[in-house]
């Protein structure tokens, strides 16, 4: 007799601390029986995973070896054949930069059963850790997210004229490499150099860190701090309000003056 095919839940860890992982999440983690996770999920968060669960690392960390996606989607089409009750689970939120719509469709077409449970993304937990709103009535009536890869130095993405906007703030993902060049892309397309930025490192955990600078000086400052854990940029006026209440800060411009 075939075995019944399995269910696959995209569950999103939020920023890698427990107590900011939805209800929903806690409990997809603790009832599976394969858990495939991203190389930034907390070792506190795997731990509440059943003792008899498979547990498969697939990367999926910026500038690391890492699984493919192919193989990532071909490993939960197989245990869900097995009848396992499979969580693809990521950090933040599955949804922002996060595959899921890549992994629902391959696994809609194989016949799998897909749900996805939202968890905190890194600019949610950085504004709440560090004070600081992310939309602000007469400062900010617009919220962008984006990513920025970059390619001989430049930013290789469209849009990014867009994203000049005085009242617009601006999240990029993924961004610790390509601080330089977003700005400099940035200021290209018209955004003031004098605008409030933000670096936030390890956003919504106990080492997060934050850097306060301005566009100008956006790319040296995040160079300067070395980061090594991932990095959030932040640009916009509401970046002004950020206070380090709660982390260390790196106040990259009060130790130039």
């Amino acid at each position: 007799m075939p075995l019944e095919m399995g269910k696959v839940r995209l569950v999103g860890a939020g920023p890698g601390t427990v107590d900011l992982m939805t209800v929903r999440a806690l409990r997809a983690v603790e009832t599976a029986q394969a858990l495939l996770y991203d190389a930034l999920v907390a070792d506190e968060i795997l731990a509440l995973a059943p003792a008899g669960c498979v547990r498969i690392q697939t990367g999926k960390r910026a500038g690391k070896t890492s699984m493919k996606q192919e193989t990532i989607n071909r490993l939960m089409l197989r245990l869900a054949r097995r009848g396992l009750n499979v969580v693809r689970l990521k950090g933040g939120d599955p949804s922002v930069f996060g595959r899921s719509g890549e992994e629902r469709a391959f696994l809609e077409a194989h016949g799998v059963e897909v749900d996805v449970v939202p968890g905190v993304t890194a600019a949610s937990a950085a504004a709440a850790q560090f004070a600081f709103p992310l939309s602000h009535r007469g400062e900010a009536r617009r919220i962008a997210f984006a990513t920025a890869r970059v390619q001989d130095g430049s930013v290789v993405e469209g849009g990014w004229s867009g994203l000049a906007d005085a009242e617009t703030t601006l999240i990029l993902y993924m961004a610790r490499d390509a601080a330089r060049a977003a700005a400099a892309r940035l200021m290209a397309e018209g955004r003031a150099p004098g605008t409030p930025a933000l670096a936030v490192e390890n956003a919504g955990r106990e080492d997060a860190r934050i850097l306060s600078t301005t566009l100008s000086m956006l790319g040296e400052d995040v160079e300067n701090a070395a980061f090594s854990g991932p990095v959030l940029l932040v640009v916009g006026e509401v970046a002004s309000q950020a206070r380090a209440a709660y982390a260390p800060s790196l106040r990259a411009a009060s130790a130039r003056s």
